[in-house]
């Protein structure tokens, strides 16, 4: 297997050797994570959210009756492939394979979700992907960040560390909460 944790080659193994190999769809742990991403964002209608690293379609999955367009992506072909047949029946969804930074959709969200990727980056390759993602979050949009708070050896940094990096660009705080297993952060652009 590819030692580099962000290549494609590493993840498209993953998804190749096994289904959902982080169980998104199967594990209750995953399925109360959802849950509280989307209590987090409240009754609010976003017109257009962004969702990198969206695995096989899950959490889109949840996301799409928020939006009235949802762009999502993966750096797997065979995740991204199985993301777009999980949300085929999702008119509002578009799913694309690509990799942060180079291959963002064009444009502007009032929503950026970034869950459970910021990890597999190092510190400041997190300020400056953090910089580029505000840079397209439209004035009053939400950055919402939810990430395991567990160690792996695939991940550069831990998620205090990613969330604090996230914290100091130009972001209001909206809510901020520690669960068993991960911690999420909610900050609106001002």
């Amino acid at each position: 297997m590819d030692n580099d944790f962000t290549s494609q080659a590493f993840f498209e193994e993953k998804y190749v050797s096994a289904e959902d190999p982080w169980y998104f769809a199967t594990s209750s742990y995953e399925q109360n994570r959802y849950d509280i991403i989307v209590a987090a964002l409240g009754d609010r209608r976003f017109q257009r959210a962004f969702e990198p690293g969206c695995s096989i379609g899950v959490l889109t999955e949840r996301l799409a009756p928020l939006c009235d367009e949802l762009e999502a992506m993966d750096i797997s072909p065979t995740a991204a492939a199985r993301a777009r047949e999980r949300c085929r029946s999702l008119p509002n969804v578009r799913i694309r394979q690509g990799a942060l930074p180079d291959q963002m959709p064009e444009g502007t969200f009032d929503l950026i979700v970034f869950s459970e990727i910021g990890y597999y980056f190092d510190s400041p390759t997190v300020s400056s992907l953090s910089r580029e993602l505000v840079s397209r979050l439209r004035d009053g949009g939400i950055f919402l960040a939810s990430h395991w708070s567990g160690v792996s050896r695939e991940h550069v940094i831990r998620a205090d560390e990613l969330h604090e990096i996230l914290a100091a660009t130009a972001l209001e705080p909206v809510s901020s909460g520690r669960y068993e297993g991960f911690r999420l952060d909610c900050w609106r652009r001002v």
